[in-house]
């Protein structure tokens, strides 16, 4: 399975883009895994970077516990 952002040639995962950051978020609003998400490295680090972001700014709702 290929990298989502590589098939789009994205340089960098925006924090803003929250309908795309919900693809790869589960149903409690957890960050898949590089496995589940299929992902490369470098874009699940970014990909956890702008999900994080995006919490902390109140675009996206915080993993439910």
């Amino acid at each position: 399975m290929d990298c989502y952002f590589c098939q789009k040639n994205s340089k960098e995962v925006d924090f803003k883009n929250v309908e795309i950051l919900k693809k790869f978020i589960s149903g409690l609003g957890k960050i898949k895994p590089k496995k589940r998400s299929g992902l490369c490295s470098k874009h699940q680090r970014q990909f956890a970077k702008a999900v994080k972001r995006a919490r902390h700014l109140g675009l996206l709702s915080s993993a439910k516990k």
